[in-house]
């Protein structure tokens, strides 16, 4: 399974973004898909994760009410629509995926066996 993610670039604070992720090699039929992100000299940070199998999402408390996870299963993608974006939303984003539904750890990196390259995201005025 391979992943690419596309869609990264500078916004003023407030504005949006679109984050794709699109896998090849496998459908992401019966895989969840978190999204990451990492900001200089900090931790990588789950921001959110979908099950392709049942539609479930889940988000971390920062990005809660301004983020949306969603899938296109017939193009094998995962999308992050980032709204009322913040300074401290910079940081370089990761999409993640592994076997299964997202559990009570999908926010730990160690849950996901394939990664994208990522894809930089710049709030700045």
């Amino acid at each position: 399974l391979q992943l690419v993610e596309s869609g990264g670039g500078l916004v003023q604070p407030g504005g949006s973004l679109r984050l794709s992720c699109v896998a090849s090699g496998y459908t992401l039929d019966y895989y969840h898909i978190g999204w990451f992100r990492q900001a200089p000299g900090k931790e990588r940070e789950g921001v959110s994760c979908i099950s392709s199998s049942d539609g479930m999402t889940y988000y971390a408390d920062s990005v809660k009410g301004r983020f949306t996870i969603s899938s296109d299963n017939t193009k094998n993608t995962v999308y992050l629509q980032m709204n009322s974006l913040k300074p401290e939303d910079t940081a370089v984003y990761y999409c993640a995926a592994d076997r299964g539904i997202c559990g009570s750890y999908w926010p730990w990196e160690y849950e996901y066996n394939y990664w994208g390259q990522g894809t930089q995201v710049t709030v700045s005025s």
